[in-house]
């Protein structure tokens, strides 16, 4: 053990703090809510980064904005990959915490770290030659060029953000995930103004554009990710960890584990990424106005989806504090009060948005609403059609937090594989064009497609749980 670390310290929870069966549930609630809260925001946050800079890159033109999103794309689905293989520091610590192991935390925050500089080095230099790639596959040479632009500046920050994303597991882990809000909270400003002078020059710096845009975001990632390793390694709780200890010291049977763990949740999220993707292609071929509308209410979900998110990484902390422990009861509890919470979470805010769907894609479109005001109706169909969507969507991240929780990652990427693509994706496709409801059809499809994800992961996770599974835990014998 660490020195100053004892089995009676009062940040392990032993999750039996509240008598009776009605109080361990509440109790549970609690915990999850007060864990999942700046999670989410933190996700927000991100969300705001990110809308700060496309308004900010939106201003230069149509052309760059297009060529923006594009190597947005590009860098995405790079970032998935890497994003998929550090999430598995959560579970992994999560465990070693409940088991009241800080080596293993440690160790298990390490080999994230080293995954994610592997990973790293081939995919930014990937990145570098983002607009010959782009050429090669059949964009025009300007877009091209401006998205190789913004790539170049923007591939750099991979390695931090991945790292970031490990330290955010590890804070969470041993249940203080506020430091990682507080160090988005700051950036969100930083960045906004960082960007603004170096895509517009201003304050002496050069003018560099999209080049801009991209460096921003890459400085501000390396600050985040420093700024994270200075709260890790000095303050407490986090320093009794010696996160950087023997940092040089690759840890192979472990890493190996990270990446059993790991790689399948990146290709879950590939696969869902992949869909959403050949959504939007399906409604370019349906016409603008389809396109249009489909973004407007994507997004919609897309900020409603970090509170679900948030709750899912929520999850997958407290089931690995239970499973940690040893405790079948927790893990059970733990896991459907996230379900439930994320589940209510996302019924009350289809309420508001069907509400208030007709005013929704007002706040998208700005000054030009009053021009588009068949983009407008669309988007207020899509919204009430996808109300199921929205809570479906937000059951199937939750217990995928869970699952994650008991190292179970490679069935749901079954589960991914069938529900996205053999069932999401070709129902979309014949309702939309063989069955003439165009755009509706592609949002019927997209629901049928993560009601049974979402189904199946519920009931994956009520069966594991039901007879008592526990995974092996790297480093600790555990019984089956």
């Amino acid at each position: 053990m660490v020195p100053g670390m004892t089995t009676h310290n009062a940040d392990y929870a032993t999750g039996a703090e509240t008598p009776g069966h009605q109080g361990l549930w509440r109790a549970e609630l609690g915990a999850t809510v007060k864990l999942a809260l700046p999670i989410a925001l933190t996700q927000l946050g991100q969300v705001a980064m990110m809308t700060s800079d496309l308004v900010l890159i939106g201003h230069l033109g149509d052309k760059t904005i297009a060529a923006a999103a594009l190597g947005q794309t590009v860098l995405f689905a790079a970032f998935v990959l890497g994003m998929g293989l550090v999430s598995a520091v959560a579970p992994l610590a999560a465990q070693a915490f409940g088991a009241r192991d800080p080596r293993m935390v440690r160790r298990s925050l390490r080999v994230g770290l080293w995954a994610a500089l592997m990973l790293g080095a081939p995919m930014t230099a990937l990145q570098s030659t983002g607009e010959d790639l782009l050429r090669a596959l059949g964009q025009e040479d300007e877009t091209a060029r401006l998205a190789g632009q913004y790539l170049l500046g923007l591939g750099w920050s991979l390695v931090p953000a991945w790292w970031f994303i490990a330290l955010r597991g590890f804070m969470g882990a041993v249940n203080r995930p506020e430091p990682a809000l507080w160090i988005t909270l700051a950036a969100i400003p930083a960045n906004a103004l960082l960007a603004y002078a170096l895509i517009y020059g201003e304050f002496g710096l050069p003018r560099l554009e999209l080049l801009g845009a991209g460096t921003a975001t890459t400085i501000i990632n390396i600050a985040m990710c420093v700024a994270g390793f200075l709260i890790a390694y000095t303050q407490r709780p986090f320093r009794k960890f010696q996160v950087l200890a023997r940092f040089w010291r690759i840890d192979w049977p472990l890493l190996g584990s990270l990446v059993v763990v790991g790689a399948p949740i990146a290709g879950s999220f590939l696969l869902e990424y992949g869909l959403f993707a050949m959504a939007a292609i399906l409604m370019g071929w349906i016409g603008t106005t389809a396109l249009a509308a489909h973004q407007i209410a994507l997004q919609t979900a897309a900020i409603l989806f970090m509170v679900p998110f948030g709750i899912s990484m929520a999850a997958t902390v407290r089931v690995g504090h239970a499973v940690g422990r040893h405790d079948a009861a927790a893990t059970r509890r733990a896991g459907f009060t996230a379900i439930g919470l994320g589940a209510v979470f996302m019924a009350v805010m289809v309420l508001v948005i069907v509400a208030f769907r007709h005013l929704i894609p007002l706040a998208f479109l700005g000054g030009e609403a009053a021009d588009a005001g068949a983009t407008v109706a669309l988007a207020a169909t899509l919204l009430a059609y996808g109300a199921t969507f929205f809570v479906v969507d937000g059951i199937q991240t939750v217990a995928s937090g869970a699952l994650r929780g008991l190292n179970d990652t490679r069935v749901p990427l079954i589960f991914a594989a069938v529900s996205f693509w053999l069932i999401g994706f070709s129902t979309s496709y014949t309702l939309a064009f063989p069955g003439r409801l165009e755009a509706v059809g592609i949002w019927i499809g997209f629901t049928i497609g993560l009601g049974v994800y979402a189904l199946l992961l519920v009931w994956r996770f009520d069966a594991l749980t039901r007879r008592g599974y526990m995974p092996d835990v790297p480093g600790h014998a555990v019984p089956h």
